[in-house]
């Protein structure tokens, strides 16, 4: 793959910085903002990645189950 070097300033790369997950390149944080609009399969391979351990998924249930016994009503006008 042919590459190019680029001059950013500070205050750019801060933001491009601050986008980066860890174990991403800039390249991919670039493109990953730059490519246009989202589709249901950029979904399906993000959420390949995604790993939430039991306790994480336990915590949500508890949210979850709390807030069927809490339900939230509208306020009376």
């Amino acid at each position: 793959m042919a590459v190019k070097t680029i001059t950013i300033d500070m205050e750019a790369y801060k933001l491009l910085s601050r986008n980066k997950r860890e174990g991403q390149s800039f390249s991919q944080v670039i493109k990953a903002h730059f490519s246009g609009a989202k589709k249901g399969r950029d979904l399906r391979e993000a959420l390949r990645e995604v790993s939430l351990s039991e306790a994480t998924l336990d915590a949500i249930e508890a949210q979850v189950k709390g807030r069927e016994a809490d339900i939230a009503k509208a306020p009376e006008l």
